[in-house]
């Protein structure tokens, strides 16, 4: 794994591990709401149960569309790669003692970083609301 990819996989163990602790503390403050709430919520009771699951499909349909288009561009990144390797001949140098253009290190490495960018694309809008949630829930005040 080059530094490069070594960066991008901290980071995405980092929103990863900060997601997984502010999930279940939104997920407790909501219920701890609900409860309180009863039977007859209030307006802003009722605004905040609705807002939780329409960020929801907001938040899953960006991380979708932010997956899908970096996973078009990492194709076009990676498609002259794949073509090289496909045709070894054509990635090598005219001189004998030359090394190929593109050795398959350098192709897994680019699949890794590739792989990495699309997870933290479709990490991205999922971590940044539910961590925004965790600080705004804890603040509200409950009846």
């Amino acid at each position: 794994m080059n530094a490069t990819s070594r960066r991008k996989a901290a980071r995405l163990r980092a929103q990863t591990a900060e997601m997984f602790f502010a999930a279940p503390q939104v997920v407790a403050l909501r219920l701890g709401r609900m409860a309180l709430a009863g039977p007859r919520p209030s307006a802003q009771d009722q605004r905040e149960f609705h807002r939780m699951s329409e960020e929801k499909m907001v938040a899953f349909g960006e991380a979708w569309r932010a997956m899908t288009l970096q996973g078009l561009k990492s194709i076009k990144h990676l498609a002259p790669s794949m073509m090289r390797s496909a045709w070894p001949a054509a990635t090598l140098r005219r001189d004998a003692k030359a090394a190929p253009l593109t050795p398959l290190t350098q192709m897994a490495a680019q699949w890794e970083g590739a792989a990495l960018d699309i997870l933290g694309q479709g990490i991205r809008p999922v971590h940044r609301r539910a961590v925004a949630n965790a600080k705004r829930l804890s603040r509200t005040k409950t009846r």
